[in-house]
This record gives C-alpha cells, sequence and structure tokens, in this order.
C-alpha cells in the first residue's frame, strides 16, 4: 500500500506539472531563478514557437552576443573557425604553400613556400589560379575566406589547381599533395650595420621563443653587440611565449609581470638568470599596432629599466584570455584576468562594457586629436608609476615610449591617398613583377633589385597607369609624393620577388625609428638612467 500510494502521488505531479505547463500560462517558476534562464528560454521556444527553429544557429548567434557584453577580448569562434584561428599561433597548418593576394576576382600566387608541396609540384609566383578540383574558381565567389577552404586541408589530401601562366595561352594543371606547412613568427633577423642586429616578430606563437634563440645566434656569430627587437604592429599572442623571451635579456629575480582576476589569484612570473643576452643594449620598436604580448615584452623591458622602448604608445590590451572548448569543437576566449607590469600598471585601456565602438575608434581617435604627430597629445588615462630606477611611467591606454617617433606625414597628398587607399598602388606593382619576372629575377639581392628599379621610371608608369584605371592624373601632386610613390611602389616589388626580409631591410633603411635606434646605441644610452626627483616627487604605485 505505501509503495502504490507514492506511485500515484508522482503521477499526480507529472501531470500536474504537463497541465500547469501547457494550459496556465506557462508560469515557470524556474525561468525566475537566475542562471537557469537562458536554458529554459531556449527548451520553451524549441518546445512551442510557432515556427521550426534552428536551435544550434539560434544558440551560434547568441553566444557572440553575450560575450560581447563582457569585454571587447572576449570572443567566440565556431567548431570551423577555430583551426584558421589558431594556425597562426601554433607555428603551421596543412595546405599547399603558397601566398597569395586576390586581384580583379583571381587569386595570384605571390610567392610560393620553399620547399613545400605546391613548389614541389611546379607552381610559380605570378601564376594565376583559375579552377581547383576542375571547378572554375573565379568572379565573386573568390573569397580569402574561400580560397583558404579550398586550398587548405588534411595532410596527404590532394587538391588539383589550374593555373593560366603569363605569356601562355593554355591552362596548366597540377596535383599538389597538402603537407604541414611552417609558419614564422620571425622571419625578418639581419645586421644593420657590424655592431647591431634587427629582429622583427610578428608575432608571439608556439614557436617562436626557438626562433628567436636561432636568430640570436646567427646574428652573435655576424658580429652582435647592440640589438633592436621591433614588436610594430604585432597583435600579442601567447603570453608565456612573451615571457620566455624576455628573460632571455633579465638578471635573476626581475618580475616580467604578473596576473590577477576575480577567481584568478595573483600569479607573479620572474625572470630566472639564465638569459644568454642580459649585458647587450637594446631598443624595443613599438606603435599603435603593438599589443597583449608585445606590450608585455615591452613594459618588462621599460620598467626594468633594461633597454630603451622607441616609437608610438601602443594598443592598450591588458586582459588575459583562457580558451574553453565545447563538445563540438567551438571555442570561447574568456576574459579571466588583467595583467600588471613590473611597476604595477594595468595597461589596458578604457573600454565601455556591451559597446565596442569607442573602443574600436580609439587609434582614429588618437589620429585626430594629433597624438601620431605630438607627443605632448598623448592622453593617458592612468595614474604615474615608476620604473626600477625611479622614472615615471603611466597605466591606462598602453605603453607610452621612452622616445616618441612621430608618423612622417611629409608629402602625403590627396592623389597620393587616393591611389594607395584604392590599391591602385598595389596593383600596378604585382602586375609590374608579373610582366617582368623574367628581368628581374637576374638580381639576387635587395641593393641590386632597388638600383634596377630606380633607373625604370617607375612613378611616371604608374601614373599613366592610374589614370587608364580612372584616376585622374595630379602632376604637382605626383611631385610632392614622388618619394612616396617610390617608396611604395619599390617595396612592394621587392617583397614580390624577394621575401619579407628584403622587403623589411628595404623599408628600414630610410626608417626614422632605425636612424634614432642607431643614435641611441652610438651615445651609449639604451642603458636608461634614473630620473632626478625631490623627495616630495616619489609616489611609487609597485
Amino acid at each position: 500500500m505505501p509503495l502504490l500510494l507514492a506511485l500515484c502521488v508522482v503521477v499526480g505531479i507529472l501531470i500536474g506539472t504537463f497541465y500547469a505547463n501547457h494550459f496556465s500560462g506557462n508560469r515557470l517558476n524556474i525561468i525566475n531563478s537566475g542562471s537557469n534562464r537562458l536554458n529554459n528560454l531556449l527548451h520553451i521556444i524549441d518546445d512551442q514557437y510557432v515556427d521550426t527553429v534552428n536551435m544550434d544557429d539560434l544558440v551560434e548567434k547568441a553566444i557572440p552576443e553575450i560575450l560581447g557584453e563582457l569585454d571587447p577580448h572576449s570572443v567566440y569562434f565556431n567548431a570551423k573557425d577555430v583551426q584558421s584561428a589558431n594556425d597562426d599561433l601554433r607555428g603551421s597548418f596543412s595546405g599547399v604553400g603558397i601566398e597569395f593576394v586576390i586581384r580583379k576576382d583571381t587569386i595570384h600566387i605571390q610567392n610560393v613556400i620553399q620547399g613545400g608541396p605546391s613548389e614541389q609540384a611546379g607552381l610559380q609566383a605570378g601564376d594565376k589560379i583559375v579552377s581547383v578540383d576542375d571547378e572554375p574558381f573565379v568572379g565573386e565567389k573568390v573569397t580569402n575566406e574561400e580560397a583558404m577552404r579550398r586550398l587548405k586541408g588534411p595532410r596527404g589530401t590532394k587538391v588539383k589547381i589550374g593555373v593560366m601562366r603569363y605569356h601562355q595561352k593554355n591552362v596548366k594543371y597540377y596535383t599538389v599533395t597538402r603537407d604541414d606547412i611552417i609558419t614564422k613568427s620571425i622571419n625578418t633577423a639581419y645586421m644593420l650595420d657590424d655592431k647591431t642586429g634587427y629582429i622583427r616578430i610578428k608575432n608571439f606563437g608556439e614557436n617562436t621563443y626557438g626562433e628567436m634563440l636561432s636568430a640570436l645566434a646567427m646574428l652573435s656569430q655576424e658580429g652582435l653587440s647592440n640589438l633592436v627587437v621591433d614588436l610594430r604592429d604585432n597583435q600579442g599572442g601567447y603570453m608565456a611565449s612573451a615571457i620566455q623571451i624576455v628573460d632571455e635579456f633579465l638578471p635573476k629575480g626581475c618580475r616580467i609581470v604578473y596576473t590577477e582576476g576575480r577567481k584568478q589569484p595573483k600569479e607573479i612570473f620572474p625572470s630566472t638568470g639564465r638569459g644568454t643576452y642580459q649585458d647587450i643594449p637594446l631598443v624595443v620598436l613599438i606603435n599603435e599596432g603593438s599589443a597583449s604580448a608585445s606590450e608585455i615584452f615591452a613594459g618588462a623591458i621599460q620598467d626594468n629599466d633594461r633597454g630603451t622602448v622607441i616609437g608610438r604608445r601602443s594598443f592598450g590590451k591588458g586582459l588575459v584570455q583562457k580558451p574553453i572548448e565545447f563538445s563540438d569543437g567551438s571555442v570561447i576566449r574568456l576574459t579571466i584576468a588583467r595583467y600588471y607590469t613590473p611597476s604595477g600598471r594595468c595597461i589596458q585601456k578604457p573600454y565601455t562594457t556591451g559597446n565596442d565602438k569607442d573602443y574600436e575608434e580609439d587609434l582614429l581617435m588618437r589620429y585626430e586629436r594629433g597624438e601620431y604627430f605630438s607627443q605632448d597629445s598623448i592622453k593617458h588615462t592612468g595614474p604615474a608609476y615608476h620604473t626600477r630606477l625611479g622614472r615615471t611611467v603611466y597605466g591606462g591606454g598602453g605603453i607610452t615610449p621612452d622616445i616618441f617617433i612621430p608618423e612622417d606625414t611629409t608629402g602625403i597628398t590627396s592623389y597620393y591617398k587616393e591611389a594607395a587607399m584604392s590599391g591602385l598602388i598595389l596593383q600596378f606593382a604585382f602586375e609590374y613583377t608579373d610582366e617582368h619576372r623574367d628581368q628581374l629575377k637576374n638580381y639576387d639581392t635587395m641593393p641590386s633589385l632597388l638600383s634596377y628599379l630606380k633607373k625604370q621610371n617607375l612613378v611616371e608608369k604608374f601614373a599613366a597607369y592610374a589614370e587608364k584605371n580612372g584616376l585622374q592624373r595630379r602632376n604637382l601632386m605626383m611631385q610632392r609624393s614622388h618619394t612616396l610613390f617610390e617608396r611604395y611602389i619599390y617595396s612592394r616589388i621587392i617583397y614580390n620577388m624577394m621575401d619579407e626580409e628584403a622587403w623589411m631591410e628595404y623599408l628600414n633603411s630610410d626608417d626614422p625609428a632605425i636612424r634614432e635606434t642607431q643614435k641611441v646605441f652610438k651615445n651609449g644610452t639604451a642603458f636608461p638612467k634614473a630620473e632626478e626627483k625631490s623627495a616630495g616627487n616619489k609616489t611609487n604605485k609597485k
């Protein structure tokens, strides 16, 4: 009898719940219980909405909106985008091994990676891809995303690529076996002069530390006694990689960075003292495109008075993200902590929760108020802190350099801006390279190629090309911007014909930041000195 009564009670509860849900206005008390509200809302929509709803699609759209209410750096990647989002930092991906640009709705191969599957199959720089796996691939459907989808793939799989080669009328077909392609964070490492080495780090990935050690070892064999680390436009990456590299330059016991969050206890990352380059004069280059891990690097060098930071104020990202994977392979990168430089400053620039507009337009606002051109226009949003030697630095809104380098606007005209922003200069440089590739191959060093290009009257040829493509010729403006046109055109042809290192070597040859760097080394001021302060002015925020 007790068992029968219990069974009747359970059945009664189930029947009552059913009728309450379906005939009593759906007043579910559990909906108002906070964290269960969203889950129950989705169940109600799935159960009772008037039309059929794709619940996966609804959730896919909802997650980014929810994360957008937190901060600008908590983001969501669906399962198909996770791989491409991680490829650059992992240092490898599986594909065909080409660099390409899209011109006039067609893929143009800009560079074939040496030793990669495309080079082995016979593809060449300058080839235009017109089909993939016997399907035409030209026109509006040609986008970066679609090209990546068709050309990337698991290692060992094959893809048939049809190309048009310059001066040839028939399509040539190549079967390429996809393989692992190594992507490097450091493609540029060379000697600026007999004593000064230059290393450019594009991002901080899994293999960046090893690449850095290799670059330093190579430069040491060439007489390295001063070092420039270029972090301009380095948008960051793995914090651990930045910490490893900074550790090479600091003596034991220096604080590199520390992190702290609501659920994350304070964690301090000190230097180990095992670095080989603790005494080398050091300069770090930054600009408004330097963010996250690159700011950890610059902040650690600056706060420990280990070197001189030159350039313009960095981006200002001081938040730490943790990747969290869902069962379907999608991932959120959730902000779990803030990071702080050794002096105690958080360099995260201000943001309004749920409103990314001002945050995204911050760099534009810096430009409009003149910050790119005058150090006096820099607006610090955080308090003053002090470095190990007592120099004043500021938190909030990025790393402010020790030596400011304004953006050079000399020679900029409306004609030049329109030519650059329309893509006409890039297009001209690529087509010129394509048409003269056989001749340009005769020059195997950057200086020899540059010497040849300077004799070709390329600015005049560009003006004629641009006019045919709708940009009215402006002779006076063209003359005022002549040096800028030369620099842009030469640099792109050098990049098309050679590699990234040759391209950077050319750009650095008249770079104001590089000139200032060489002055610092010449004057022996790469190691900052303490400020002289009155006793009442030493308000350290450590």
